[in-house]
C-alpha cells in the first residue's frame, strides 16, 4: 500500500498548522526571550512596547493564573522566566497583537536589565561544579574490577559526540481559541498531545477535561516536538485565556533554532579489556550528558544511553555510569534514537581504538563479540530471537565484503590524493518506552451505517507513515477495502491519556489497539451473521474482500448490507480498545529488568571517499542487511531506513552545533548550520529485507523501524576515519564527532592548524 498522504503532499493539499483558517479576531503572538544565557532579572519595562500599534496584551509570569511550571519528569522549567534566566533565548514575555509584524516590532521596545551570572556550556565543567539535573545512574553486570585484572589487553580513551538540530520542516506552533463553559481548544504541532493538555491545565489552573488538543499532522518531529511543543501551545492557550480571543503562535526558523533544545552532546570516557582470543571481558564507560538548563527529557535520554551502551556486543562485565549535567543552554531533548546513538558511538570508538593498538581491523573485534541468544544485557534482559550474527553474516555475504575490501585496497594503492574508507556498523536497538507505564495506547473505531469506518488513535502522523499502517491494520482485520476507512486527527477528546508518538513504538502500541478494536467489531458482526442465517454453532465465518464467507463459500451478504442489518438489529458498531504491552518491566532501584518488547538488529557496510587535498568527502555506498521482522509495508519501511540513515550521517559528519562561551548559538541559521542535501546522500543505498522471524509484540510481526536506522550513520564517521588513516598511516584522529570537512583536513595535515 502506498503512503495514504502522498497524493495530498505532492498536490499541496495536506493541512498543517499554518494551513488552518484563522477565526475572526485572531491575535498573533511573538515571544520576547532572554538576550543572555544566565542572570538575574533586575528590571523588565513593557511600557513602550504596550504603546505600539496593534498591541493588545503583553503577558509575563505574573499573569499566569495557575503554576508557572511545564517540567515533565522533573518540575524545574518555568513557562516564562521570573527572577532569573538560565539560557540565551529563554522566554520572558509574550506579545499579542493584531498582526505578527506588529507583535515583533513591539518586542524591540521591551527594556530588560539583567545582572549577568557565570555561564557554563560544557558538561564536564558542570559536573566539576556539582551542577547535575539528577543523581548519577550506573548499570552493572558482573565485576569489572576483577575482570580487568585478568585481561590480556586493556585500552582507555575518550569520545565526544555533538548535538543536532531537529530542523523539522514545520517549526513549532499552535493555534488556540475559547470554547464554551470555560474550556479551550488548541491545534498543536506536537508529538505528545496529552503532555500539552496536562501542562496547559497546570498553567491555566483548570482541569485537563477542559482542554482539547488536536493534531492533524506534523511537518516533521524527530523527537523535537515530544516535550518541546508544549510551551508554545501553552502560551497560545494562556493568551486566549487572558484575552478571550483566538491566538496563533508560529515560530520563525531563527527563533525556533535559538529557543529550542537539540540532541544531547556527550563527552565520555571508556576503558575496555580483552582476553587472548580478543573477546571483550570488561567495559567501563562514563557519560557526561549536556542536559541544558532544565531536565526536559534528559533523565530518560540518559537512561536509554545506558541501555544501549554495549550496542550489539556481549560483554560479561560492564560498569556504565551517566551524569546529566546542567548547563546554560536551551534544555536538550528527545531526538531520533533518544540517547542510544550517543552510547553506541562510544563503544564503537572503544573498539576502533583497541583495533588500532592491536594492529587489527575494527571489524575483526566487532564480529568476534556479537550478541547471540541467551546473552545478558547490562540491564538484566536476556536476548531472545537475536539476529546480530545473522545480519552481520548476511551483509558480509550478500555485499561480498572480501571483494569490497580488496577493491578499496586497490583503489587506495592507485590514488595518491583520493582515499577510500570502509566501516561496518552493527546495531541492536530496544523497542519500548523504558518507562513501563508509557507502554499503553487506545483506539476508537466507528463503523457507520453506510459501511464506512472512522479510526481514532493516539498516533501522531509526522511523515513516518503511521496513518498508513493504522489503515492497513483496520482494513486487514475487518476484511474491507482500505478506501472505506478514514484515519481521524489525533485528539485528546476522542482518545485520552495518550503516550507521545516516540520511542519507535507508535505503530506497535496504536496498531495493537486498532487491531483489538476491529477484532471485537468483527466478532460482533460474525455473531450477528450466525443469528441472521441461523447457522449451526461453530460454523466457520469469515469476512474478506467485503464479502461474508460461510464454511468456505460466499453468501449474499455484502459488507454494506451486513453493516446496515447489524445497525437495525441494535448491535453496537463502535469499539474502544486499550492495549498495554505485556511482559515488560524495569526496576530502577536495582537497574534490572526486561524493559524492551524486542530488539531490532542490522548491519551496514559504509564506504566513503575522501579528497585528501581539500578535506571534502562523499559516501559511495551504504549497504544494509536489516531486521524488519515481517514488514507490513516495505515502501514505508524503506523510506524510514533511508531517512534515518541520512539523518545519522548528518549528525556524524556535517551538523555541527556551535555556542560561544557566553552561551549564544552561533550556528543559528541554515547559512551557518549544514544539513545533508542531495549531494551528501550516499550514491548508493542498498537495503536487504532480512527474512527474520516476526515478533508477536510487533504489530503483524512487523518490527519498529523509526529509530534504529539512524545508528547506521555512525558507520559514516568511522569510514571517514579509515580513509584518513589510509592517507596518513600514523594518523590517530580523536574520537570527536561530527567529522566535518574542517576536521578531516586537520587530521590529514595536523600541522596545518598551528
Amino acid at each position: 500500500m502506498r503512503n495514504i498522504d502522498a497524493l495530498n503532499h505532492v498536490r499541496g493539499e495536506s493541512v498543517y498548522l499554518d494551513d488552518i483558517p484563522v477565526r475572526q479576531g485572531t491575535l498573533y503572538a511573538w515571544v520576547f526571550s532572554s538576550p543572555v544565557a544566565h542572570g538575574r532579572i533586575l528590571n523588565l519595562d513593557l511600557s513602550e512596547a504596550e504603546k505600539m500599534p496593534g498591541v493588545v496584551k503583553i503577558f509575563t509570569a505574573q499573569d499566569i493564573p495557575g503554576q508557572n511550571q511545564i517540567g515533565g519528569i522533573i518540575p524545574d522549567e518555568p513557562l516564562l522566566a521570573e527572577s532569573e534566566v538560565h539560557f540565551w533565548g529563554q522566554p520572558v514575555a509574550v506579545l499579542l497583537a493584531e498582526t505578527e509584524l506588529q507583535a515583533r516590532l513591539a518586542s524591540h521596545k521591551i527594556q530588560i536589565e539583567i545582572e549577568k551570572l557565570p555561564v557554563i556550556t560544557e558538561p564536564r565543567d558542570a559536573h566539576k561544579a556539582g551542577k547535575l539535573i539528577m543523581p548519577p545512574r550506573t548499570f552493572t553486570l558482573g565485576n569489572t574490577e576483577t575482570a580487568f585484572a585478568g585481561c590480556e589487553y586493556v585500552f582507555e580513551g575518550n569520545a565526544e559526540s555533538g548535538g543536532q538540530e531537529h530542523l523539522y520542516i514545520e517549526t513549532q506552533g499552535a493555534y488556540a481559541y475559547v470554547k464554551e463553559n470555560g474550556s479551550f481548544y488548541v491545534a498543536s504541532s506536537t508529538q505528545g498531545p496529552t503532555a500539552v493538555q496536562r501542562h496547559a491545565a497546570v498553567v491555566l489552573g483548570i482541569s485537563m477535561s477542559k482542554i482539547e488538543v488536536d493534531v492533524m499532522r506534523l511537518g516533521g518531529g524527530f523527537g523535537g516536538k515530544e516535550d518541546q511543543a508544549t510551551p508554545w501551545a501553552v502560551m497560545a492557550l494562556l493568551g486566549t485565556a487572558l484575552t478571550k480571543r483566538p491566538v496563533k503562535l508560529a515560530l520563525h526558523r531563527p527563533e525556533d533554532m535559538r529557543m529550542t533544545g537539540k540532541r544531547h552532546p556527550y563527552s565520555s570516557d571508556f576503558k575496555i579489556g580483552f582476553d587472548k582470543e580478543l573477546r571483550i571481558q570488561a567495559y567501563e564507560v562514563t557519560f557526561y550528558q549536556n542536559a541544558g538548563a532544565a531536565a526536559d527529557l534528559s533523565p530518560a535520554v540518559l537512561e536509554r544511553t545506558l541501555f544501549h551502551c554495549t550496542n550489539s556486543y556481549f560483554i560479561p562485565n560492564v560498569k556504565a555510569t551517566a551524569y546529566s549535567c546542567k548547563t546554560n543552554l536551551p534544555p536538550n531533548t528527545a531526538f531520533r534514537g533518544f540517547g542510544g546513538p550517543q552510547g553506541m558511538f562510544v563503544i564503537e570508538s572503544a573498539l576502533a581504538h583497541a583495533a588500532e593498538k592491536l594492529g587489527l581491523e575494527t571489524w575483526e573485534l566487532q564480529e568476534k563479540n556479537l550478541l547471540k541468544d541467551g546473552d545478558e544485557f547490562p540491564y538484566g534482559q536476556i536476548t531472545e530471537g537475536c539476529e546480530a550474527q545473522n545480519c552481520w553474516q548476511t551483509a558480509a555475504e550478500k555485499y561480498d565484503l572480501p571483494k569490497l575490501r580488496e577493491e578499496i585496497a586497490a583503489f587506495n594503492q592507485q590514488h595518491k590524493f583520493l582515499k577510500k574508507g570502509l566501516a561496518l556498523m552493527p546495531i541492536c536497538f530496544g523497542i519500548s518506552f523504558t518507562k513501563t507505564a508509557m507502554n499503553q495506547s487506545r483506539a476508537l473505531v466507528h463503523i457507520y451505517q453506510d459501511g464506512s469506518v472512522g479510526v481514532s488513535t493516539g498516533a501522531v502522523e509526522m511523515g513516518q507513515g503511521v496513518n498508513t499502517k493504522m489503515l492497513q491494520v483496520a482494513a486487514t482485520v475487518l476484511g474491507i477495502d482500505p478506501n472505506r476507512i478514514r484515519i481521524e486527527t489525533t485528539n485528546t477528546t476522542r482518545v485520552a491519556n495518550t503516550s507521545p508518538s516516540a520511542a519507535s513504538a507508535t505503530a506497535d502500541l496504536n496498531g495493537k489497539a486498532v487491531q483489538m478494536a476491529c477484532e471485537a467489531l468483527r466478532e460482533r458482526l460474525k455473531l450477528h451473521i450466525a443469528i441472521q442465517l441461523d447457522l449451526p454453532e461453530n460454523t466457520p465465518i469469515e469476512i474478506q474482500d467485503e464479502q461474508v464467507w460461510v464454511a468456505g463459500k460466499t453468501v449474499e451478504l455484502p459488507w454494506e448490507k451486513l453493516v446496515f442489518s447489524a445497525y437495525w438489529s441494535r448491535i453496537s458498531l463502535s469499539e474502544n480498545a486499550h492495549y498495554a504491552t505485556p511482559e515488560i518491566h524495569f526496576n530502577p532501584a536495582i537497574e534490572k529488568g526486561h524493559p524492551f518488547a524486542y530488539h531490532v538488529y542490522g548491519t551496514a557496510l559504509v564506504t566513503a571517499t575522501v579528497d585528501c587535498l581539500r578535506g571534502t568527502y562523499e559516501f559511495d555506498s551504504v549497504k544494509i542487511a536489516h531486521d524488519f521482522g515481517s514488514s507490513m509495508n516495505t515502501n514505508v519501511d524503506l523510506g524510514q531506513i533511508e531517512g534515518g540513515l541520512v539523518q545519522g550521517i548528518g549528525w556524524m559528519t556535517l551538523e555541527e552545533l556551535l555556542f560561544n562561551p557566553e552561551g549564544r548559538l552561533l550556528s543559528n541559521a541554515l547559512s551557518t548550520y549544514k544539513v545533508p542535501d542531495i549531494y551528501a546522500v550516499p550514491k548508493e543505498i542498498a537495503v536487504h529485507f532480512m527474512a527474520t522471524q516476526g515478533i508477536k509484540l510487533a504489530i503483524f510481526g512487523s518490527k519498529a523501524v523509526g529509530e534504529p536506522p539512524l545508528m547506521y550513520g555512525i558507520g559514516a564517521y568511522f569510514a571517514l576515519r579509515n580513509a584518513i588513516k589510509a592517507f596518513r598511516l600514523e594518523a590517530v584522529p580523536r574520537f570527536s564527532a561530527p567529522m566535518t570537512p574542517e576536521k578531516v583536513l586537520l587530521n590529514l595535515y595536523p600541522d596545518f592548524g598551528t
